[in-house]
């Protein structure tokens, strides 16, 4: 009996912390929701999580989400950074938000992998594998995802850029300075190579230095002719004829893009001849087969 008014001392008392705690006079406010008011859009209608809320298990789980899996990614063999390729791709989520995410579906996975196992009842290696490869096939997916998306973010980028540096010369060559030069090129544009000059702007205009905000631009995208490119533009305010040196920057790089469209030919070229030479192959060896089983028989009879 005593144990029974233990356990609903408890339950009580946890039952009237958590009612307490989602009243403002009671509970006192953090220091986030404090500072709130004083940044941009603070004062917006928002209401404050409560102990068991959404936003408080995010902010609980997100630092072990964080760790574990840049141990599991490293182990997996991912080496580049996650904020890097985030910020590559401009995506809405950060770095901690996508791990807690991908904690998420890591635990869903684990419980579809657990149910699997329960009501199928396979052996026990299978069982095991079933439980640790549902976690594992859900964390995979989305850091696949991400990877795919910065290749392909990339490799637009790549070809696009002959483009952007010609019309960066051009508007040079009229007289334009460089910041109204990124300006005009991010305003008017809408592939990946203006999206990161908007981005670049926008550093700017928060007090960033152009060859600084440049420099970081080339380190976010980790493209080699954008890295060639930039030194050429940090040369605006020593170069008198930035424009042609450009121009011939660009033409270096569109010998670039044309080598390796044309190594993709040749290497698509020669995938074609793969089906034939087994469709070749195949007949063939059944006709030399034919009659050296014939000659086998003869010899053996």
């Amino acid at each position: 009996m005593s144990r029974l008014w233990v356990a609903a001392g408890l339950a009580g008392w946890v039952g009237v912390t958590l009612l307490l705690s989602q009243l403002r006079w009671f509970s006192r406010p953090s220091l986030v929701e404090r500072l709130r008011p004083y940044t941009p859009g603070g004062l917006a209608p928002g209401g404050r999580g409560g102990l068991l809320s959404l936003e408080s298990f995010r902010d609980a789980i997100a630092p072990f989400s964080q760790v574990a899996c840049e141990r599991v990614a490293r182990l997996l063999g991912v080496s580049e950074d996650l904020d890097v390729r985030l910020r590559r791709i401009h995506s809405d989520y950060d770095a901690t938000a996508f791990r807690v995410r991908q904690t998420g579906a890591s635990l869903a996975g684990f419980g579809v992998g657990a149910l699997a196992a329960l009501a199928l009842r396979p052996p026990l290696p299978i069982g095991l594998l079933l439980i640790a490869g549902g976690p594992l096939l859900a964390f995979l997916l989305l850091e696949q995802r991400v990877a795919q998306a910065s290749e392909r973010w990339q490799r637009r980028l790549f070809l696009e850029l002959p483009v952007v540096a010609e019309q960066l010369a051009m508007l040079l060559s009229a007289g334009y300075s460089l910041t109204s030069a990124l300006n005009r090129i991010a305003a008017r544009g809408q592939g990946c190579c203006a999206r990161d000059i908007a981005r670049v702007c926008r550093r700017v205009r928060q007090g960033l230095a152009e060859q600084d905000a440049l420099r970081e631009w080339a380190e976010i995208a980790q493209v080699d002719a954008l890295d060639q490119l930039v030194p050429v533009l940090a040369l605006n305010r020593e170069a008198s004829d930035l424009g042609r040196l450009l121009s011939e920057e660009t033409r270096a790089i569109r010998r670039e893009v044309q080598r390796q469209l044309t190594e993709q030919l040749e290497r698509k070229a020669q995938q074609v001849w793969i089906p034939v030479t087994v469709a070749t192959l195949i007949p063939g060896v059944i006709l030399m087969a034919i009659p050296f089983v014939k000659a086998l028989q003869a010899f053996s009879g």
